[in-house]
Parts: structure tokens; sequence; C-alpha cells
């Protein structure tokens, strides 16, 4: 096969790899919440310890995604994705067959780390693969994403039911899609083995001393969070406002849906106007006005769509990682930075919100609260949304040595010397690009 037919070859394979591991990184979760009752009755779990099974996501997502940049480094990053998606079809077909509560929790953990493993590994591998297609690939990624997350939480109740009740079978049955996510990878490495050992990362000590890490992780953070409080809140919410528990539900399931189409359009647009400042402000209004009518009870069906639509600036968070970089590896570590501190965030939102609704028997203080963290996004939002990218930020705060030489970033340096694998002009170039090509 000649230079240019292999590099097709490849590019293709990392095309379906995304989009198949990309299934795998929400699919996990949502499954489990829709048979956490059954579980929690076979497994006698306590009401403490179901609350710790749908808390644990956001916790392994911040603590291995973390350290993912790091085991990127030393592995490889194809590599690691095919450990990462190991992990994730051992996890869950081993949690589908143990006894024990406590072996359930610890096998989840295993499924939960790969699943964190892929979401800072995969924006990294599409700003590798394909800097010139960026707003594409980040489009089949967060669709993909998207698609998992739908398939988790509306597959898993029927496949209980065709198993005679059986929570074990319509849980293991996700396993196997994580090992046919990994078979394209295997190829990918076969092929290629090399490829993704290039670079060196910028350490998290480099990233805390970033405004735009900063900014972007709290853009992410704050987005998830509103994401988590409207999946566990928004049907009481309808529910207080006086809908059944039908209409409720289908409010909820239009609601979900719109994550689709969102996904479809937002990340080529974001990829396509390199300042998304407009976008920014126009999904903080929306949420602000979705919250205004809910809270007040006028029109619930218009103001949770409107609400849904606001929700857009997920996949904008997303694509932003590779967009606001230069290099697979500035990818690498801004996704990781961003998207740990991101989820610890998210993760208080859902208890934060609970808490206030049971102190106040209202809806007042909690949607206060969540106009606040509006306005954070929209702050956040506005510093990460300019065109800017995170090597231009680190170099310029870099200080000269007595020597006027730049001294490297702590932890790796993903300064000038490595800018130049990918230019600004690489990201609009018409042709995708592999190292083979």
């Amino acid at each position: 096969m000649s230079g240019v037919g292999r590099g097709r070859w490849v590019a293709w394979l990392v095309v379906v790899g995304v989009v198949l591991a990309a299934l795998n990184l929400r699919a996990a979760v949502t499954s489990t919440g829709a048979v956490l009752h059954e579980i929690s009755a076979g497994l006698e779990m306590s009401g403490a310890l179901s609350g710790l099974l749908t808390t644990l996501p956001v916790v392994c997502f911040a603590v291995f995604g973390a350290g993912t940049p790091w085991l990127a480094r030393r592995a490889g990053e194809q590599r690691l994705l095919v450990v990462a998606l190991g992990l994730i079809g051992a996890g869950l077909l081993a949690r589908a067959v143990v006894g024990s509560a406590w072996l359930f929790l610890a096998f989840s953990v295993v499924a939960l780390a790969g699943i964190a493993l892929g979401n800072v590994l995969i924006p990294t591998l599409i700003k590798r693969h394909f800097s010139a297609r960026i707003g594409v690939m980040m489009t089949v990624y967060a669709t993909s994403l998207g698609v998992g997350t739908m398939l988790g939480a509306a597959l898993t109740l029927p496949i209980e039911r065709a198993a005679g009740g059986n929570w074990r079978v319509a849980l293991g049955v996700w396993a196997s899609m994580a090992l046919i996510a990994a078979v394209p990878w295997l190829a990918v490495l076969r092929d290629n083995p090399k490829q993704d050992q290039e670079g060196t990362y910028a350490g998290p000590r480099t990233l805390v001393r970033s405004r735009l890490a900063w900014a972007i992780a709290g853009y992410f953070g704050s987005q998830g969070l509103l994401a988590y409080v409207l999946f566990g809140w928004l049907l009481q919410v309808l529910l207080d406002g006086g809908y059944t528990e039908g209409q409720a539900g289908l409010v909820l399931g239009v609601f979900t849906a719109l994550s689709i189409p969102s996904s479809l359009v937002v990340p080529a647009l974001t990829a396509r106007m390199r300042n998304v400042r407009k976008l920014v402000v126009l999904f903080c209004t929306l949420y602000a006005v979705g919250f205004a009518g809910l809270l007040t009870g006028h029109a619930l069906w218009g103001s949770a769509i409107v609400v849904g639509i606001a929700m857009g600036g997920f996949p904008m968070a997303l694509a932003l990682l590779p967009l606001r970089t230069r290099t697979a590896e500035g990818t690498a570590a801004l996704s990781g930075f961003a998207q740990s501190v991101g989820y610890l965030i998210a993760g208080v939102g859902p208890l934060m919100i609970g808490l206030l609704y049971d102190a106040t028997g209202g809806w007042t203080w909690p949607f206060t609260v969540l106009f606040v963290v509006v306005a954070a996004q929209l702050a956040t939002g506005w510093y990460a949304g300019a065109d800017r990218v995170l090597e231009d930020e680190i170099q310029a705060h870099a200080v000269p040595d007595e020597t006027g030489e730049e001294p490297e970033t702590p932890q790796g340096h993903i300064g000038r010397s490595q800018t130049k694998v990918a230019t600004r002009g690489d990201l609009t170039s018409p042709r995708a690009t592999t190292d083979q090509e």
C-alpha cells in the first residue's frame, strides 16, 4: 500500500475508533441508572451505597482524568486508549457477575477509570490525527457521545425485561461494546505503533498558572454542573409545576434528545468561528430565560426546551479542548486539567441543589444558585471564547534565564519549539492530516 493509501486507511480506522470508543463513555453510567433499583435490591445495597454509586462517575472522571496525560506520555495515547477500553469491558463484565455490593462498586471504579482515560484521550487523538478537521471530528465525537448516553438509558431496561428480569445480563451486555471498540485501535497500533509517542506534555504545575486553562475548566465545570442538576432534578421541577408523571417524562425525553442536534451543529460552528464569545452569551442567555420560566411555572414545556438548547454549551466546551491548543500534547494537558477540575465542580451541583430544595421546600433558592452558576459560566466562557491558545499563553509567561534563553516549562515544554507541529494555518487546511501522509 502506498504512503497516501496507508495514511487514508489509518485515518478511517481512527474515525471508526473514535465513534466506537465514544459510544462507551456514557453508556456504562446511564445503563446503571436505568436499573439502579433492581441493582440495589439484588445486592441489598443501603441507601448510602446507592448514593455512592451515583456519585462515583464524577469522582472517577476527576481523579483518573488528572493522571491521563502523565500515563499517555509513558504508554502512548493509542495504547492507553486500548487499555482504557479493556478496563471498561472488564469492569462492566465483572460487576455484572459479583454477588457483593462492595465488589460491584470496586469493579464500577475499574470501568469508570477506563472511561475517565477515554474522556481525555479522544480529544487528544483527534488533535493528533485530524488537526485540519477538528470541527468535523469533534462533531463526530460529541454526537457519538450523545448517542451512547441515550442507548444506555433507553435500551438497558428493555434488555433486562427480555432477559426475564435479569439486571446482570442487562448490565453485562455493554462490556461487549467496549471490546469491539478496541479492534480499530489495535489495527492502528499495528500499522503505526510509534506515532503517538512524540513530544512531551505540560505538567499540572504549568496548567495551574494558565488563566486559559482555568477559564476552560470553569466553563466546562459550570456547564457540567447545570447538566447534572437538570438531569437529576428537572423531573421534580415539572412535577412540582403541576405536570403528571407521564407529561413530565415526555418533556424530559425531548429535553434529553436535544443533545443530539446540538452535538451535530455546535462543534463545527465553534471551529469555524474561532472567537465564540457570541455563542457563550447566547447559551447563557438561553439558560437565564429558561430557568426564569421553570422557576415561575410559566410555559414549562417551552422553558425546558430553551434550557435543552442552552446545553449546547457542553459540546462547545468539548470542542474548545483541541481548538485552544496547537499540539496534541497541549490538548492532552488541557483536557486532563479542565476535565478533572470541571467534573469536581459538576459533582457538587446535584447534592447542593437537593439540600437547598429539602431545606426550603421550594425552588427559589435552588434556582438562585443556578443563576449564579450561569453568571460564572458567562465570565469563564468570555475568556475561554476568545481566539487564543494555551501554548502561546504559557510561552508569554515564561521567564527567561540569565543567558536570555527561554526555560522549559515545568514537567514538559509545550512552547514555541513544539508549536511548529501544528500552526494556526494548519487548523484551516482543507486536508485532514496524519503523520503518514
